[in-house]
């Protein structure tokens, strides 16, 4: 197979996938998470600058501590198409435990341990008990350039 064909596959299935995730749920799906309010803010990342370049490579991740409730997680999903979430947990309000920790596509947080796919924002590890759990909330991240640049 050559590198072109493998090239477009990959483009392919990747704009398959942000399709999918974006047309799969109606706006009357998704329930306002009442833990964390919005916040309004539109930051530029620099790819090209060194404490960023975990970002360069897919399934790379950085935090910037300085946007959101307990920051922003950016995640590079294949090479070219980066996805950001709150970086603080959402089932529960803000607190010192709350903040999740990456570590490959999974984030989690310590309060609970609960667990969260980088790759859709979905809880894996839900308890039978709970009947209302909210995925990580999502901000949009749009590559332009050499920067992406995060929004809310």
């Amino acid at each position: 197979m050559s590198d072109l064909t493998l090239f477009l596959k990959k483009k392919f299935w990747s704009a398959f996938f942000i399709a999918f995730l974006f047309l799969s749920c109606s706006s009357s799906d998704l329930e306002r998470n009442p833990y964390l309010a919005e916040y309004s803010f539109q930051f530029p990342i620099n790819l090209n600058l060194p404490e960023y370049n975990d970002l360069k490579l897919p399934g790379g991740s950085v935090l910037i501590p300085q946007l959101g409730h307990k920051g922003v997680i950016v995640y590079n999903i294949n090479g070219n198409t980066f996805f950001a979430w709150e970086a603080s947990c959402p089932n529960h309000a803000p607190s010192s435990c709350s903040q999740v920790q990456v570590s490959d596509f999974i984030a989690e947080c310590s309060c609970e341990e609960y667990q969260y796919n980088l790759l859709t924002g979905q809880l894996l590890n839900p308890p039978e008990d709970v009947e209302t759990l909210y995925p990580l909330l999502f901000y949009r991240a749009e590559v332009r350039g050499n920067s992406v640049v995060i929004s809310n």
